[in-house]
């Protein structure tokens, strides 16, 4: 249903949260992405988790 931005409405909740496309709502901060990080970091971080991966192999044919 369509309504337009002035309206009666006997819905039971409140439409006090109105505010002109000109105030918008202010910008929060965004969750972390891989895809923001730099191509550097991305190799660091990549070669961090292989390194560690190796280390958990190494670490099980050890201890065999």
């Amino acid at each position: 249903m369509k309504q337009g931005p002035i309206h009666s409405c006997t819905c039971g909740h409140d439409h006090s949260h109105a505010h002109a496309p000109s105030a918008p709502h202010p910008p929060q901060p965004v969750p972390w992405s891989i895809l923001r990080m730099s191509l550097a970091s991305r190799l660091l971080a990549a070669l961090a988790i292989a390194g560690g991966l190796w280390g958990m192999i190494a670490l099980a044919m050890r201890a065999t």
